[in-house]
């Protein structure tokens, strides 16, 4: 279905190719997973499934690609829309109407489709992705993972024989990303879909992955079965890493193969470790805080007070955890309640001063980016903030290194743009920081580095408020988690309590080994 015969590629001006020589071949109905690190070139190397790459970036091309016989140096990405479903990182930039109903019947549209057709296939993809709640709903009054799961849904309904999806699941909470990947496995086992996806939590996607497709970030890609392949990876999930540190082979890819052979491991461990309860002196406190949207009430009068230390905001997708963010930092609506940071409300001050009381990196990041170039920003933020010069583009070496100075902030991946973001809103050292689904595009090691920063902050005395659906990274850094729905907090306790306790919330490693236990490292420091 899909071919690679020596292909290269080298975006203009740069001194070495994003990939060069790669040859694969791809089959009808095979799911392959496309891995490695941020900004190794993941999105680059699907965007050559469809001509994207070299026709809409620029560059030069070597090799040759075809889907389905077709070759993309021949034909415009116009001419493989019947071919190759394209869901990309960013689902708002992809979007061309108004309301959910209209987005998912415009692909159609386009191929000239009959509208019972349409008609029927719309109703079949609201079905699939449980999103019939939000068929007349506006597009921009989405929460960001509902946003995801529409711009999926757009593609489904042209049924193509290709799909290709950067990141999927990476703003859905852990019970809708286990449907979108059902529904994903349903289409290549029922239909014979080909499905090529690149995804920074693999422990969502390896399970149903027939192949993994490595990206090393040298030019070269590694192909193979995924256990295979994930025995020599320099990132891996957590299940994989548990499976290298018990020495079991071969590598467990799901719970259940895990939990198979983790008894004697199990008989090996003590009492998992307690992590201690940080001190809850307040440095923000928030009374009855409401936020609504027309009739829509986000959030329902919700208390809260923020210590030195990290919580973790959890729920589903659309429970309101974007909404408090905002409202606690002063910059979204507020209909009630009161928020006090330092004596002073963030949502009375100026701008600048906000920001150095509350600092939030939002779900779209790059929106807080106006400039021409990385050091651009860089100096922009040390000026604005009144930090030694440098001071951004340190931070930003931490979260994700070598990112080129001279780059357009969006030209940048999403994992890049995400921690240029993040070290921006952090020069300004505020003493509460509000971070909306910071590991959004970021890989393992990408992830340890923003917990080391994380970790940083917190020894600072800062308060930092996590919200997001990565129960791995929670696993690894929040002290306390608060989980809302429907706007209301329905939780709040320990990290262990509340995700040993939860089916939904629970990492990998409690589910496999149970009693407390949340990470890798808890295991490998208790076996030492």
């Amino acid at each position: 279905m899909i071919e690679f015969d020596r292909v290269g590629f080298r975006y203009h001006g740069a001194h070495e190719p994003v990939f060069a020589d790669v040859t694969l071949s791809i089959g009808e109905g095979e799911l392959v997973l496309l891995a490695g690190r941020t900004g190794a070139g993941k999105s680059t190397l699907l965007g050559a499934v469809n001509g994207l790459v070299p026709h809409f970036t620029g560059g030069h091309l070597d090799g040759t690609v075809t889907v389905a016989g077709v070759s993309t140096r021949d034909h415009p990405p116009r001419e493989f829309a019947h071919l190759v479903g394209v869901v990309g990182q960013d689902p708002l930039a992809g979007f061309v109407t108004d309301t959910v109903e209209e987005e998912l019947a415009y692909g159609m549209e386009q191929l000239g489709l009959a509208p019972q057709v349409m008609r029927r296939r719309v109703e079949e993809a609201l079905d699939l992705l449980g999103i019939a709640d939000l068929r007349r709903r506006a597009l921009r009054t989405l929460s960001g993972g509902q946003q995801q799961r529409v711009a999926i849904g757009s593609v489904l309904t042209t049924h193509p024989s290709v799909l290709v999806l950067d990141e999927p699941t990476s703003a859905l909470d852990p019970t809708a990303a286990e449907e979108v990947l059902a529904t994903l496995a349903r289409l290549v086992q029922d239909l014979g879909t080909t499905v090529v996806l690149a995804e920074h939590r693999m422990e969502r996607v390896v399970p149903f992955a027939d192949r993994m497709l490595y990206v090393l970030g040298d030019g070269s890609v590694v192909d193979g079965p995924p256990a295979e392949v994930l025995a020599g990876t320099a990132i891996a999930p957590p299940i994989v890493e548990l499976g290298r540190l018990a020495g079991w082979s071969p590598l467990p890819l799901s719970v259940r193969d895990a939990r198979r052979v983790a008894g004697p491991l199990r008989g090996r461990l003590p009492s998992a470790p307690r992590r201690p309860t940080p001190a809850r002196t307040p440095l923000l406190t928030a009374s009855g805080v409401v936020v609504r949207y027309g009739p829509v009430v986000a959030v329902r009068g919700v208390d809260l007070d923020l210590g030195p230390g990290v919580l973790a905001l959890m729920g589903r997708n659309g429970s309101g955890k974007s909404s408090l963010l905002w409202a606690l930092q002063g910059s979204g609506p507020r209909q009630g309640g009161t928020v006090r940071v330092g004596g002073a409300d963030p949502k009375a001050l100026s701008a600048k001063r906000a920001r150095a009381l509350v600092g939030l990196v939002p779900q779209s990041a790059g929106d807080l980016l106006y400039l021409d170039t990385v050091d651009a920003e860089c100096a922009a933020s040390d000026t604005e903030s009144g930090a030694p010069v440098g001071r951004c583009r340190a931070l930003l070496e931490g979260l994700a290194p070598d990112v080129p100075g001279d780059r357009h902030p969006r030209d940048l991946s999403e994992g890049q743009r995400l921690a240029l973001v993040l070290a921006v809103q952090l020069t300004a050292a505020p003493g509460v920081v509000l971070l909306d689904e910071p590991t959004r595009g970021l890989d393992y090691l990408a992830k340890a580095a923003l917990a080391r920063m994380i970790a940083s902050l917190t020894a600072q005395g800062r308060a930092v408020v996590v919200a997001t659906h990565d129960v791995e990274f929670v696993a690894t850094v929040a002290d306390r988690v608060v989980v809302l729905a429907e706007g209301e907090i329905v939780s709040d306790g320990p990290t262990g309590e509340v995700l040993g306790s939860s089916p939904a919330f629970a990492p990998q490693v409690a589910k496999v080994l149970g009693d407390g236990w949340l990470t890798v490292a808890d295991v490998a420091e208790a076996l030492s």
